[in-house]
């Protein structure tokens, strides 16, 4: 194997059974073991610790993520990909929170079997994003095979992380990349403004910062076909249009002028909740 074990959360969901499909694939690609990994809070409740573990109680405890864990197995294994699975103890953001130090990528579903259906994006994919030590892949329905992969670039000093992974994502998969600037112009209170507003200098000035960000790994990468996008209007909107035509959005977890202490900028948050494919955060 050439890395850590890709560390997969399940609880049994179907977004998790596509969390296992999507690891899968980046396990092949990158000649990687599947790690599943569910986090159980009743895993040494004292109801049941210290029993026959095939007591009518234990078994009842245990049935649900011993039962995740198999279907989980199941889908690896029949894909040829090295897996093991294991239950550990404690609330489940918590446990891929602490297990991401062992790894460098997290898959998850969108949502669990938790919480409410209407729900765009559950709790612990929020969490798990917002705090694990390593990138994560939050899935949003069937992974597609084709498409491009997508990276949204601010021209912050924190597009070097997302602009490494989704570089090499794009040479694993070989697929094309598109780099994509998006920003508001300003406001304008009447349209004689509007018309006496030149955005020539403007637009240039957004294009070489695209290019500024984007040229080193393109020369690192020169195998990977890279399309430079520039558009206006509001970024989050701008990824979350562009990723119908992806098969892979990869983002920062914060960029410019978000709020000491905020682990995912808005921009982010936003797409997570609205993305068309699988996403991933990178920090």
């Amino acid at each position: 194997m050439a890395g850590p074990p890709i560390l997969v959360g399940v609880d049994g969901s179907a977004p998790s059974l596509t969390a296992v499909d999507l690891a899968i694939r980046e396990a092949a690609l990158r000649d990687r073991a599947v790690r599943l990994v569910f986090g159980d809070i009743w895993a040494d409740h004292p109801a049941w610790a210290g029993n026959d573990p095939d007591a009518d109680l234990a078994a009842g405890l245990l049935s649900e993520p011993q039962q995740a864990i198999r279907d989980a197995t199941d889908r690896a294994a029949a894909a040829q990909v090295p897996v093991t699975g294991e239950i550990l103890t404690g609330d489940p953001a918590t446990v891929l929170i602490r297990e991401s130090a062992h790894t460098d990528l997290l898959v998850i579903g969108h949502r669990g079997r938790g919480g409410f259906a209407e729900l765009l994006l559950g709790s612990v994919a929020i969490k798990v994003s917002a705090h694990a030590a390593c990138p994560v892949t939050i899935t949003r329905g069937p992974a597609p095979d084709n498409g491009d992969v997508l990276v949204g670039v601010d021209g912050s000093a924190s597009d070097d992380a997302p602009l490494a992974f989704a570089f090499h994502e794009a040479a694993l998969r070989g697929a094309n990349l598109r780099a994509l600037h998006a920003w508001d112009r300003p406001h304008l209170s009447s349209p004689g403004l509007l018309l006496q507003y030149d955005t020539g200098p403007e637009s240039a000035a957004h294009a070489q910062l695209l290019t500024d960000a984007v040229q080193d790994w393109a020369r690192k990468y020169p195998d990977v076909t890279m399309h430079r996008e520039l558009t206006t209007g509001r970024p989050a909107d701008a990824i979350v249009d562009a990723s119908r035509n992806a098969q892979l959005v990869v983002l920062g977890a914060r960029g410019h002028a978000q709020l000491p202490g905020r682990r995912l900028g808005s921009v982010t948050h936003t797409v997570l909740h609205h993305t068309a494919c699988p996403v991933v955060i990178v920090r």
